[in-house]
């Protein structure tokens, strides 16, 4: 819905003696529109998006750019002082009417109460519900008056929003506050008369706990006690029969008042947000002003870029406090900063909000959504090429960019975490090909992750070993020291690939094995090498609490060696059978054979001795006999794979380093050198 539109509906819910004094907003907006499209001197927006400047004018009749500047320049110079006089008029006629009604307001509660008289229930009701339109009338007005603005400096390139808001501090509207302290003596009295006239009110108990008692004070604060001076001091400490009034006052709207009930608590919802070079000045004077104005804050948000801050925050606020936004323009000039707001009536907002999740300012406003973690890593850094083609991609999917963190301390970027607010008829499995495609053309990473808390609390980590923990396959290195290399390593690469079955490839490659010595086990011992990255993401993940382990189509002596070099929990591999002597290798190996299956099945087996859920385990590999044990983990990541495992598992790292790993699981550079104890 149009502002002007829902200023027009909420106008007729007041009395039709009012109506003409509320700001014409439809006025103003037309002037602006008419006279200020073409005076714009924010040259960049005044034209359309594909618009060029041209060094020189391409046509005798257009205008050279000094001519454009000087002649939008001369426009906005008689445009905007006739759009203020225009607008001061509209303000003076909506602050004399509300001097007028305050007056006859502030006679009638003071009747009211008048000590010598007993007056009547509906004379109390009638004075409330005047005083809570008065209120509703201000902001709604104030708000036309801000909405008016904001469209003049947008369409002007001007700003002059913030300087004639506070302008406005100076006017009756803003600096009544006579009336504050007559609210809760109204409300008490009208208490007293139902309890007089016997009607069965229930309980008035007072407030139970200490949240209730401070509750009940920090509302009685907003109606802080004072006088019509511009001067005056705004807040006052309530007094104890304040608090009780307040709170027999609260308990009375509750039971009796009925449709003022929803004016009584009327709150509008006003998002702020203050941008500067000062942060932690620029926040405090935003949480001052809100402090000062009793606001309840619902969510905030803050960005920096080195000395550059900009602090959003979302808050409530009562109809009577709409000096908040001069007391925040003044907080603005006093830290050199640039404030925005937008106010909009709760009715209003509600139309466009799902639930109460959606105030977070940190979520795209969207209903039917799915978050998600995308991590993005390339070691050799981060192209403006591929960035710009992923957000276009993201964009081509209706998905929102929620946050943006970088992972990385390089001195180029190398690692950027995106949260991701994705529609929930879009699944990764649908993105995965168009995924992997962005990923090869640039030799960068995307990983996909469901953003939950599971993502961020594994506690298992299993790895495969040949091509993933060391660069070798221990098989291939065996027969090299026998010179059986070539044979074993064709039968390898077939296996990996998916080729024949990984038992068969198995048995025929430890068939050739027979008659090796067992000596070389210990010269390929001291030939292995591991993978970079390896000691340092074993040594972060335990130190972090993790439990390791490497499950290896490989052969156990070698397991056991990595699992000590590396720190790791638990190994598992083929055992190769020996001769009776145990000198030599008989070809042979002893117990299951550790395929795709058995990998899978260990490790479900090391998680359930720790106790650990599937949605804490990380597995990595690189090979066919990897994707069941894979599959299995709720973070599966194949580690320079081959493609048909790449094609099935749930992520790719295709860098050189172990480390990156740590990125995956929401770990940073600086997070992981702690880590290294």
């Amino acid at each position: 819905m149009k502002y002007g539109k829902y200023f027009d509906q909420q106008k007729v819910e007041f009395p039709e003696e009012w109506q003409t004094h509320f700001i014409d907003y439809d006025a103003l907006k037309t002037f602006l529109k008419a006279h200020m499209v073409d005076a714009n001197v924010h040259l960049a927006t005044a034209f359309p998006r594909a618009h060029d400047f041209p060094w020189k004018p391409e046509s005798a009749d257009a205008p050279a750019f000094d001519e454009l500047l000087s002649q939008r320049l001369a426009l906005v110079g008689k445009q905007t002082p006739e759009f203020v006089r225009m607008l001061d008029t509209e303000v003076d006629k909506f602050n004399t009417f509300f001097v007028t009604v305050k007056d006859k307001i502030k006679s009638n509660i003071a009747h009211a109460l008048d000590s010598e008289r007993r007056p009547e229930i509906s004379e109390c009701e009638m004075a409330l519900r005047d005083l809570l339109l008065l209120e509703r009338f201000v902001f709604l007005n104030f708000n036309a008056i801000a909405k008016a603005l904001k469209k003049h400096d947008k369409w002007s390139g001007l700003q002059i929003r913030e300087p004639y808001l506070m302008r406005t501090s100076h006017l009756s509207f803003v600096i009544s506050t006579s009336l504050l302290h007559l609210k809760p003596e109204l409300m008490a009295r009208l208490t007293s008369l139902h309890s007089e006239a016997n009607e069965d009110l229930g309980p008035l108990d007072l407030p139970a706990t200490p949240t209730d008692i401070a509750n009940a004070t920090a509302a009685l604060k907003s109606m802080a006690v004072g006088s019509d001076s511009a001067d005056s001091t705004r807040v006052t400490t309530p007094s104890s029969e304040d608090l009780k009034n307040m709170v027999l006052g609260a308990q009375y709207a509750s039971q009796k008042l009925g449709p003022l009930v929803g004016l009584l608590h009327e709150t509008q919802t006003v998002m702020i947000s203050l941008r500067g070079p000062h942060g932690t000045d620029i926040i405090g004077g935003v949480f001052s002003c809100l402090a000062n104005h009793h606001c309840h804050v619902v969510d905030f948000s803050l960005s920096r870029l080195h000395h550059d801050v900009t602090f959003g925050v979302l808050v409530h606020l009562h109809n009577r406090d709409v000096d908040l936004f001069s007391d925040l323009a003044k907080t603005a000039q006093e830290w050199d900063g640039t404030l925005s707001f937008d106010v909009q009536d709760a009715k209003l907002k509600a139309s466009k909000l799902v639930d109460a999740m959606q105030y977070a300012l940190d979520e795209a406003p969207y209903a039917g959504r799915v978050k998600y973690m995308a991590t993005i890593v390339n070691e050799n850094g981060l192209s403006p090429e591929f960035l710009s083609e992923w957000l276009n991609l993201l964009l081509s999917k209706k998905i929102s960019v929620e946050q943006m963190r970088r992972l990385d301390s390089h001195t180029s970027l190398m690692c950027v975490e995106f949260r991701l607010s994705v529609p929930n008829t879009l699944s990764p499995e649908e993105m995965q090909s168009e995924l992997i495609a962005l990923s090869t053309r640039y030799h960068t990473d995307v990983a996909l992750q469901l953003d939950n808390v599971f993502r961020r609390q594994k506690r298992l980590v299993v790895f495969d070993m040949d091509s993933t923990l060391i660069q070798q396959e221990v098989i291939d290195e065996i027969a090299r020291a026998t010179g059986i290399e070539e044979q074993v390593a064709a039968i390898t690469e077939s296996a990996m690939l998916g080729e024949i079955d990984f038992k068969e490839s198995l048995t025929r490659r430890v068939a050739l094995l027979k008659g090796t010595p067992v000596e070389a086990l210990e010269e390929v011992k001291r030939r292995l090498t591991f993978t970079d990255g390896a000691h340092y993401l074993c040594r972060a993940l335990k130190n972090a609490g993790f439990k390791l382990a490497v499950i290896s189509g490989g052969f156990l002596p070698l397991a056991k060696y990595v699992r000590s070099e590396l720190g790791l929990d638990y190994a598992f591999a083929n055992q190769l059978r020996v001769t009776p002597d145990g000198k030599y290798l008989t070809g042979e190996t002893i117990g299951p054979i550790v395929d795709a299956t058995r990998k899978a099945e260990l490790l479900e087996v090391v998680a359930q001795a720790e106790g650990i859920a599937s949605d804490q385990i990380v597995a990595v590999g690189d090979g066919a006999n990897d994707l069941l044990m894979l599959g299995k983990a709720s973070l599966g990541i194949a580690f320079n794979a081959k493609p048909r495992v790449q094609l099935q598992a749930g992520a790719r790292i295709n860098q050189k380093s172990l480390a990156n790993i740590l990125y995956l699981m929401g770990y940073s550079e600086s997070d992981t050198s702690e880590l290294q104890i």
